[in-house]
């Protein structure tokens, strides 16, 4: 095997990724496909389900909220019963959270934050593990946020949830790894795509600026001065499911033009 073919994941991994009907999911799963694997994505938005397996025929889908346990025990069906198994699960699912100072958020969206983003994953680890355990080389990505090691004025619920995922990463890599599961957080910065537009109007308003204000803020938050691409969220997951990736665990690699603060 060439140092090259040793970056490639290999043929017919067992993939899901959660909402993977979309954005950096939809990036990742597609990744995964053009790398041979057997790919499942679960999603909340079942147009966007609809919409990738139009363009992505060999896919499979499963119309999922993972704050819902009993909906993560129907997904679990489907990945029994149409992967037969399971090599790798991206834990991709989360959701932005409120923008506002902390004394004037509402209880509901704060709770819905950590509904998705932390108990989602952990809904989702728990029925994974006995699958990944028999495959006897699986990995797991965990997908937090450059907030997730730094604070976050005004996303407060998010940045909570998103270092709750790094914690919950280091702590399974070393549960999982005398099984051999390897276990990863990829903190995405600044990700170019309608998500991040979002976040950027409802900071804008909650401060009072422009939208273009707010946008040359946010690409001075980091090194490099620009926004990432979903791509590079894409090919960092490919890379830690590669035979490159067989001794990298329990690791929080931000993928982020380096973040500087938020």
């Amino acid at each position: 095997m060439t140092l090259l073919d040793r970056m490639r994941p290999r043929p017919q991994l067992r993939v899901l990724v959660t909402a993977g009907g979309a954005g950096i999911g939809a990036v990742i799963a597609q990744g995964f496909l053009e790398a041979g694997a057997r790919v499942l994505i679960c999603d909340i938005d079942a147009a966007a389900l609809a919409a990738f397996a139009a363009d992505h025929p060999d896919v499979l889908t499963s119309e999922t909220d993972v704050s819902d346990p009993a909906a993560v025990d129907r997904l679990f069906a489907d990945v029994t019963t149409r992967l037969g198994g399971l090599d790798v699960l991206v834990n991709n699912a989360g959701v932005a959270g409120p923008t506002g100072p902390v004394d004037q958020l509402a209880v509901d969206e704060i709770r819905r934050t950590f509904e998705v983003d932390l108990m989602g994953q952990f809904q989702v680890v728990r029925l994974a593990v006995p699958m990944l355990r028999a495959s006897g080389d699986g990995t797991i990505i965990n997908m937090s946020s450059v907030a997730g090691r730094l604070g976050y004025p005004l996303r407060t619920p998010y940045a909570a949830a998103k270092w709750g995922v790094v914690g919950f990463t280091a702590s399974l890599a070393k549960e999982l790894g005398p099984d051999g599961i390897r276990v990863n957080a990829i903190l995405p910065g600044v990700v170019r795509g309608p998500r991040i537009e979002r976040v950027i109007r409802d900071r804008a308003a909650a401060a009072g600026v422009s939208y273009e204000d707010m946008e040359a803020q946010y690409l001075k938050l980091s090194s490099l001065r620009r926004m990432v691409e979903p791509e590079d969220i894409a090919t960092m997951a490919l890379f830690l499911c590669s035979p490159a990736g067989a001794n990298i665990s329990g690791q929080a690699i931000s993928v982020c033009a380096n973040v500087e603060t938020l």
